[in-house]
């Protein structure tokens, strides 16, 4: 069942003058949206960067007939093409009812097409602490981490809107890096750490990347992202534990284990296609 819909299409020209604010999308009603600049990619200067659209298919997936009873668990998003900026809309629906288990359907809609598509599944939750565990280790947080500067290679005003620190093993192709922003991910509402935090997962592609960015050498973007959730996220700071590889037939894949203050909650997954520049 859609519950959101409605937009209109805009042309790439009216792209490139993004609004500003204090938030990644202004709210039009009727499940459409405006990107702001700090929504704006690294890799062309009139589309969006896919962390805060991330985040505001999160904010879609939660809102969407929510229940106290379900959390989603697992967030599964395919990049259509590109993400264009400006006035978009989201469509969002039900996949699969069911008591105990709901698959979540958000799709983003940029200039009459397809962009992204998430999918999400809700589990039921109950009492485990019995027999709660987890493998992944707790890191250093981001109060022990220095600032970094590294992530300026990169252009685009998302990129601009964070603030980085990372650990001192750091380099290229692995390490661990905290991320914070200031913004809210949609004009008047509140944004929920779940929102908050998955909204800047998709940075972990280009927080260590093996290669520097640049006109003369690579370009690696993901055209999906994975996320799984062992916990529901809390805070505004997200550490991404990270390693990139990159294979030799022009395939790479970025993976993070996922960190809020309070420890690991997840996991992430980009597949990568590597091509020269």
């Amino acid at each position: 069942m859609t519950v959101q819909s409605g937009g209109s299409q805009q042309t790439k020209d009216e792209t490139t003058e993004l609004a500003d604010g204090d938030f990644f999308y202004e709210s039009l009603g009727e499940g459409r949206f405006r990107s702001t600049i700090h929504a704006q990619g690294a890799w062309n200067p009139h589309e969006q960067h896919m962390a805060p659209a991330t985040g505001l298919l999160t904010h879609a997936l939660e809102s969407f007939h929510p229940r106290d009873d379900l959390r989603l668990a697992r967030l599964s998003l395919d990049i259509h093409g590109i993400i264009h900026a400006g006035e978009i809309e989201v469509v969002t629906r039900m996949i699969r009812p069911g008591r105990t288990i709901e698959l979540v359907e958000a799709e983003m809609i940029a200039q009459g097409r397809t962009a992204v598509v998430a999918r999400g599944w809700r589990l039921k939750t109950s009492d485990t602490a019995e027999v709660a565990a987890s493998e992944d280790e707790a890191v250093p947080g981001p109060d022990l981490m220095e600032p970094w500067e590294g992530m300026q290679v990169w252009p685009g005003g998302y990129i601009r809107s964070l603030e980085i620190r990372v650990g001192e093993e750091h380099r290229p192709g692995r390490g661990l890096t905290w991320l914070r922003n200031p913004y809210e991910m949609v004009s008047g509402a509140e944004t929920s750490s779940l929102v908050r935090l998955l909204g800047m997962v998709d940075t972990a592609n280009g927080v260590a990347p093996r290669v520097p960015p640049g006109p003369e050498s690579w370009m690696f973007p993901n055209v999906d992202l994975q996320i799984h959730l062992h916990r529901t996220p809390v805070g505004q700071w997200l550490g991404v534990q990270t390693r990139q590889t990159f294979g030799a037939d022009g395939v790479g894949l970025t993976s993070s284990v996922l960190h809020d203050v309070e420890g690991p909650f997840g996991r992430a997954e980009q597949i990568l296609t590597v091509r020269p520049l």
